[in-house]
């Protein structure tokens, strides 16, 4: 008779640490009983009292913490590794290539808006501290950005006996993976962001056909995308607000949106689908992230001849003194800036100048999480806070879910079914209240599979596999 082990390893416990009741923080705790891993390491966007959360000590212990894995770099899912680094980790950070080269230049923008946001306020007097303090610095990013480790998407990584992880394309944006885990049998699937099979520019997500555990995100759960080509709605759009003479401000993020935006641009000029006005990108980081989309060109679907049309439609603007003249400018023209939820960077001053003056545009390309300006401005705030102050919003205002890189229901639906046999459990993360939930009912009536909706800080312990 074969010896029983004087004592067992745990079982693995994962607890929820973020991207609960919301679309941003995505931060997961996965304990394997060798050591416990951050699935992501977001920082919480939005609402002020989840914005409050990135300034408390983290729920567990940094040091304790022996890796993180990254799905992708936007800030919701990496952003918080400055503080992580600064409050005692001291384990790698691994990530696909184009990851770890869109943090090196997402994360020290984030430290630079900090810095710039709190000297603002000290120096204009709105912050309610005496000294207004960056949540993190330029420094605190570049030492975080020493731990980043590079792993090519479907090579497992053995942290310990017994627990390994492995990433897979999930489309959406440059570099971004699912995060497969395997422990001592136990395969924990987390979906990351998914992108859409028909993305103009990513690929399609890879199929996942085994799983004990889904944690599966739900930004776009209760809606489906509309089926109008994105491109002439687009040109419909733009066309609007350019003949009467306005300017069209677009707050795009910095890592896909901006690069899915100038493909898109380009496309409509060739074919002179609107007029041949100037086209501003306004925001050094998408200048930068475009660079890199150029040199990942195997990773997308453009071609060499397509990212350099993309590359070359718009006007670089580096320097703030050029971001400032822009201001003065009339239209007809277009500015793309950051930050996608117009929750800080250049755009604000671009809403400040034109977001009073009924002949311009404010085209928002995607999803606008609750809280933030652009959620307000999508739903029909009369006037935005920016820097202090109450800005009248009299442009026209405009959403396009079309251009968005996270897959609707339907596609989230079909990645599921992908997986060949039922998994104990579907976490549902990454999306506010009402999109989840109805992720959940549509899992739930579709697949028959059990759903659970996590709560912040909710624990589980996973039992073996199936």
């Amino acid at each position: 008779m074969a010896s029983i082990p004087a004592s067992l390893p745990p079982a693995p416990q994962l607890t929820f640490l973020g991207a609960t009741g919301t679309v941003t923080g995505s931060r997961y705790l996965l304990s394997t009983g060798a050591g416990d891993v951050l699935v992501d390491c977001g920082l919480f966007q939005g609402l002020k009292q989840l914005r409050l959360r990135n300034w408390d000590r983290p729920p567990f212990e940094p040091a304790r913490v022996a890796a993180v894995v990254l799905s992708h770099a936007h800030i919701d899912h990496s952003g918080y590794l400055p503080l992580l680094v600064k409050n005692g980790f001291r384990g790698r950070v691994y990530c696909t290539p184009a990851t770890r080269d869109l943090c090196r230049i997402l994360l020290p923008d984030a430290a630079h808006l900090q810095e710039e946001e709190a000297g603002y306020a000290g120096r204009h007097g709105y912050s309610r501290h005496r000294t207004a303090l960056p949540l993190f610095t330029q420094a605190d990013a570049l030492q975080a950005l020493k731990h980043l480790t590079i792993v090519p998407c479907g090579e497992p990584v053995m942290l310990a006996q017994g627990v390994s992880f492995t990433l897979l394309p999930a489309g959406h944006i440059l570099g971004a993976a699912i995060v497969a885990f395997d422990i001592r049998g136990t395969r924990v699937v987390f979906s990351g962001d998914l992108g859409r099979p028909c993305d103009p520019v990513m690929r399609s997500p890879a199929s996942v056909d085994t799983a004990d555990y889904v944690v599966v995100e739900s930004t776009y759960g209760n809606r489906r995308h509309p089926p109008d080509d994105a491109e002439q709605v687009l040109a419909a759009h733009l066309n609007r607000g350019l003949h009467r003479g306005g300017v069209v401000v677009i707050p795009a993020f910095a890592v896909g949106r901006a690069q899915l935006l100038l493909h898109y641009l380009a496309r409509l000029k060739q074919r002179r689908a609107i007029p041949d006005v100037p086209v501003f990108l306004n925001s050094p980081m998408a200048i930068n992230a475009t660079r890199i989309y150029h040199e990942y060109h195997a990773e997308h679907r453009l071609s060499p001849e397509d990212s350099n049309a993309a590359c070359s439609v718009a006007t670089m603007v580096n320097s703030a003194e050029d971001s400032q003249a822009l201001n003065a400018r009339g239209g007809p023209m277009i500015i793309i800036s950051t930050s996608g939820m117009a929750t800080g960077g250049r755009v604000l001053h671009h809403l400040k100048a034109f977001a009073p003056d009924p002949r311009n545009m404010v085209l928002f390309p995607g999803y606008q999480a609750m809280g933030t300006r652009g959620a307000a401005m999508i739903g029909g705030a009369d006037a935005i806070k920016i820097h202090g102050v109450y800005v009248p919003v009299r442009a026209e205002i405009v959403s396009m879910d079309s251009l968005s890189a996270h897959a609707d229901y339907n596609e989230i639906l079909a990645w599921l079914g992908a997986i060949k046999q039922a998994p104990r459990n579907t976490f549902i993360t990454h999306g506010e209240p009402a999109a989840a939930d109805e992720l959940r009912r549509r899992i739930t009536e579709t697949l028959h599979w059990p759903c659970v909706i996590p709560e912040y800080r909710d624990s589980v312990v996973l039992a073996g596999s199936t």
